[in-house]
């Protein structure tokens, strides 16, 4: 009898490290969110993913034509404890988990600008090309508790060519807190004039050699989006993701002739292999 206990007690022991090993394991991610690429499978120093992907977007800012593209995925990471600085596409950042419920985030990304030939209809001829440059990404997620279900999201956007803000609610769907499952995010966006005109204005040269009408965009409420990403571990080192984006645009923006469409979209799917 005392050795069956002891056997009992042995296995409950071992079961119950087992949970606990598990349970660590799903906490990997730095944050459990499918948005937030996280190669490091829980462990500090440097990780890598490499992958492919194809999106079905809008060609440029307020277009009404769309097509496909082949887009490069994943990047390179350091991790020490709750921070990881990564390389990503044409994106250099760091991010930090702090008190389990806040999430920082700064990065410098580039901004390639919008070239005339972007409109295979020939709608940008005698835009011209506007100004390439870096932009100064800074945004925070706030979580009302530890696993991440609802947050509170902020973001600016700023550099050479003027300043971009959003703010909005997110939700997270499944149980896993691996990285993997999907979320939504709704989001109000709003830009500076300077912003609003890179994208949607017209100045006086530009009109005479466009024949579109002159357009002066003030600064203010500029687009309602939703978000939704997805993410799913086909092995220990094959993850397939999903991002879909819905931005409707504001009466105001909706006047730039620019503006042929109301909203911007994109559906994205891809692969990624973890070394």
């Amino acid at each position: 009898m005392k050795i069956r206990k002891r056997l009992l007690l042995t296995l409950f022991i071992c079961s119950s490290a087992f949970q606990v090993a598990v349970a660590q394991e799903t906490q990997a991610a730095l944050v459990p969110l499918p948005s937030i690429d996280d190669f490091s499978k829980g462990k500090d120093g440097w990780s890598f993913g490499l992958g492919v992907g194809i999106e079905y977007e809008t060609a440029y800012e307020g277009s009404d034509e769309f097509g496909l593209e082949l887009e490069p995925a994943g990047g390179l990471q350091w991790r020490r404890g709750n921070d990881v600085f990564y390389w990503v596409g044409e994106a250099i950042g760091w991010r930090g988990l702090r008190a389990d419920t806040w999430l920082f985030e700064a990065l410098v990304g580039f901004d390639e600008g919008r070239a005339e030939n972007d409109s295979k209809k020939g709608y940008l001829d005698g835009l011209g090309e506007s100004d390439e440059g870096f932009e100064l990404v800074l945004q925070s997620r706030r979580a009302f508790d530890s696993d991440w279900r609802y947050w509170l999201v902020g973001r600016v956007v700023t550099g050479g060519n003027g300043n971009l803000g959003l703010f909005g609610v997110g939700r997270r769907f499944g149980e896993k807190l691996d990285g993997s499952g999907s979320e939504v995010n709704i989001v109000a966006v709003f830009h500076d004039s300077e912003y609003a005109n890179k994208d949607f204005g017209i100045t006086a040269e530009q009109a005479a050699a466009s024949g579109l009408a002159a357009t002066n965009i003030g600064g203010g409420f500029r687009s309602i989006g939703i978000n939704y990403n997805y993410r799913h571990y086909v092995s220990d080192n094959w993850q397939i993701y999903g991002e879909a984006l819905y931005e409707h645009f504001s009466s105001a923006v909706r006047k730039s002739p620019i503006a042929r469409g109301d909203f911007e979209a994109e559906v994205g799917i891809g692969f990624i292999y973890m070394f």
